[in-house]
């Protein structure tokens, strides 16, 4: 059966207390689908009961972001408004706290001109980018997800809508570890506490290096920043001082490698859905720390545009840890979405990367980051590698060698 009105509320009373952690006087801005008001209002309202000074909603709609790809001019969906633009000022001004709330169809957008997608997301991408830049690290923001009826059969085919939904909803609830009778705000604290371990134990390591390798063709070595950290669950707004958790679910320890230094092949394990698009059972090859080739069963040309978007789009910006017992994988099917793929195995990230695992990141320029090796891009794709095999070796500063992962899990 569907959740109650009573889980629900302890649902969006999560997001709001521990995953975006609202403050007492903080504007906070949701986005959600205008199918999914109903939830919206209930993040709303545990808005205000946290605090907040005033929350306001963007919505937007599947058929009408279609519908603009299908009839409007490019350089007219590329065009950032007078209106938009200060809209983007007012966000730098209030460091508004961001929730964003995910029910998209995974093939929203399939089928459509893909040199179009990729321009007009350029377009807009390079005027967001410096307001982008402006609040990095200070501010808080979580991405979440709800069930909508095309997600739901997308996951689930052979069952009615109905079916789907309730499948789909607990699945979402139990990766967040929300329960009928359990208290989630202890849960994850338990949670951060491991992952937390995790990550000390890592940087004690001193690791100059990670070497990646499984039977389904991955064999990969990727340099890591000297002064960067592994980081867990837990990020942190420098202005306030105030700790949250960006994505929910969360399993992964990661940090930002070195740009421009990676070599080898990495073999997806799982379909990456971008600009409403998907891309199925691809890879992609490095040479000189750059993506030189990939190829896909299905998306070969938006893969192609995607290692394209800008000059530092085919360098990777993040690797994140992620043991095969995850709640997501254990869930047993593709969620078509990566806010839980990503989760269910190790993945990497091409494009831009987190200053904030530098030391004293939060206070860096993007330029100045970008010389202590963080790669700087207007995208961040996130990608799957995790087999069941996957072995991960650490190199240390002094040559030695840790297992990390063996077969898909920390060792």
């Amino acid at each position: 059966m569907r959740p109650t009105i009573e889980t629900l509320r302890k649902y969006a009373n999560l997001l709001v207390r521990k995953g975006a952690n609202v403050q007492k006087g903080q504007v906070v801005t949701i986005n959600a689908s205008v199918d999914q008001h109903a939830f919206a209002c209930l993040v709303m309202e545990e808005c205000y009961l946290a605090g907040a000074k005033k929350v306001n909603i963007d919505w937007g709609c599947d058929q009408q972001t279609r519908l603009n790809f299908t009839y409007a001019d490019e350089d007219v969906l590329g065009t950032t408004l007078v209106w938009e633009e200060e809209k983007l000022k007012q966000m730098v001004e209030d460091l508004p706290c961001r929730i964003f709330i995910e029910s998209e169809d995974p093939d929203a957008l399939a089928g459509l001109d893909v040199e179009k997608l990729s321009r007009v997301t350029q377009k807009r991408a390079k005027v967001r980018k410096p307001y982008r830049n402006a609040i990095d690290g200070r501010h808080q923001w979580l991405i979440a997800a709800i069930p909508s009826a095309a997600w739901a059969k997308k996951c689930f085919p052979d069952h009615s809508e109905e079916e789907a939904m309730e499948l789909l909803w607990d699945a979402i609830l139990r990766t967040v570890r929300v329960e009928e009778n359990n208290d989630p705000l202890q849960e994850w604290q338990k949670h951060i506490d491991f992952m937390a371990a995790k990550a000390d134990w890592l940087n004690n390591q001193k690791l100059r290096s990670l070497r990646y390798s499984s039977s389904n063709g991955t064999d990969f070595t990727v340099d890591l920043i000297p002064e960067a950290k592994w980081e867990a669950a837990n990020d942190l707004n420098i202005t306030n001082n105030t700790t949250y958790i960006p994505n929910m679910p969360t399993e992964e320890v990661f940090t930002t490698p070195m740009a421009g230094k990676c070599e080898g092949t990495l073999v997806a394990v799982k379909p990456l859905s971008w600009n409403g698009q998907l891309i199925e059972d691809f890879s992609i090859t490095f040479e000189d720390g750059k993506a030189v080739s990939c190829k896909a069963a299905k998306g070969q040309e938006l893969l192609e545009k995607m290692l394209h978007m800008d000059e530092k789009a085919c360098m990777l910006g993040e690797v994140a840890l992620v043991p095969k017992e995850s709640p997501v994988n254990q869930c047993g099917f593709l969620f078509y979405n990566t806010l839980f793929d990503e989760n269910a195995c190790c993945h990497v990230a091409i494009g831009a990367g987190f200053k904030e695992v530098l030391p004293n990141g939060e206070h860096l320029s993007a330029e100045e980051a970008e010389k202590m090796g963080i790669n700087d891009s207007i995208i961040h794709v996130d990608f799957m590698v995790g087999a069941d095999d996957l072995h991960i070796v650490g190199i240390r500063e002094d040559g030695s060698e840790v297992d990390i992962f063996i077969n898909g899990t920390y060792v």
